[in-house]
């Protein structure tokens, strides 16, 4: 009986994962050698679940870096859809901290990463 009604929800989950990708990534935008997201994630979230949700859109999807994030942000008009403040990179400062990026001003403050919540937009390299 367990099994039975473990199928369902287990289908149901995939569809409803599935979707909030489709969602995120949308009409992803080609800067460089990088696809860009359309869509932040709907919330904000601490530095590990950024780099865990990115990860869950599938295949290649993944948290930008520091360096990265700064071309996002030079790039921002073009990409559209930032809020403007600060984003996750997946760059870490030492063991407890990692380094983000300000869309209103510019700047790259590091910040600890479990206990800040900041907006999250995924990258995908193209080779």
């Amino acid at each position: 009986m367990k099994k039975i009604l473990l199928l369902p929800l287990l289908i149901v989950s995939c569809f409803c994962l599935g979707q909030d990708a489709k969602e995120i990534i949308g009409r992803p935008v080609k800067i460089g050698n990088l696809l860009v997201a359309q869509n932040d994630f709907p919330e904000v979230m601490d530095c590990v679940d950024a780099i865990k949700a990115c990860r869950s859109l599938g295949k290649g999807w993944r948290l930008p870096n520091k360096t990265e994030l700064n071309i996002l942000y030079t790039n921002s008009k073009k990409i559209g859809g930032f809020k403007g403040n600060n984003y996750w990179s997946s760059t870490f400062y030492g063991a407890y901290s990692a380094w983000a990026q300000n869309f209103s001003d510019g700047s790259q403050p590091y910040n600890h990463k479990n206990y800040y919540s900041f907006y999250v937009r995924a990258v995908k390299s193209l080779k």
